[in-house]
């Protein structure tokens, strides 16, 4: 099992408020992706997060939690979690509130705790909504975000979430540029292989999720192959 975060290049973004069959949780666990991300925005509860996670944990590849709030966080059965904080919101919660919320509820176990910096670029998203994000950031303003993550937060992750639409590749591609050693992760619209290989030309990990749902696991299997 391939642990190490920082060697993934594709990611596989599972919703625990959406179902899967058992074909094709197989499908997923076979493509070649590195990684299951078990994540969502709206209605994810404890609960199903746990059966999520009953679901996909025979099969042996990494499994990071990525939790919108304190109700999300489970350590047990997982190897990672990575805790965003969405820079580009003017509330505070989503940036370190949540944060001290399930900080005080429960023991962390820091070492498998891997800190993101989100910008979140889609205004029709669900975290978009939620989060209140101000999403229409130039290039020039996300890289701006980008280096204040790495040098100032010295946050590991940088994280382009357009979740549910296709990004521009210019803007990934400003915040990479700005970055020196951080890990640049991107998620969002890429349902086809040829929007995979666009995206790790910039990005150090992309990330697949609503494809997964919308459009099989043959395409999530050819994004796999286009970045390998």
């Amino acid at each position: 099992m391939n642990t190490k975060w920082q060697n993934w290049v594709h990611v596989t973004k599972l919703d625990p408020d959406k179902n899967l069959t058992a074909d094709e949780i197989a499908g997923i666990v076979t493509s070649g992706t590195d990684a299951l991300m078990l994540s969502g925005t709206l209605n994810v509860t404890r609960e199903n997060m746990g059966q999520l996670l009953a679901q996909v944990a025979e099969y042996g590849l990494p499994l990071v939690v990525e939790p919108a709030g304190p109700e999300a966080v489970i350590f047990d059965g997982v190897d990672l979690l990575f805790v965003p904080s969405v820079l580009n919101t003017p509330d505070v919660r989503w940036i370190v509130g949540k944060h001290r919320e399930w900080v005080s509820q429960q023991c962390v176990d820091w070492k498998r705790v891997v800190p993101e910096a989100y910008i979140v670029l889609n205004p029709a998203s669900s975290v978009g909504r939620v989060t209140r994000a101000e999403c229409g950031l130039s290039a020039s303003q996300v890289a701006a975000y980008s280096e204040v993550a790495e040098q100032y937060f010295h946050f590991p992750i940088i994280y382009i979430e357009y979740s549910g639409t296709y990004g521009d590749p210019a803007i990934v591609e400003s915040a990479s540029r700005a970055l020196d050693s951080a890990h640049l992760y991107y998620g969002g619209g890429i349902d086809s292989p040829e929007r995979a290989e666009e995206m790790a030309g910039f990005a150090d990990t992309i990330v697949v999720g609503n494809a997964v749902y919308e459009n099989g696991i043959d395409v999530l299997q050819a994004t796999v192959r286009a970045v390998r």
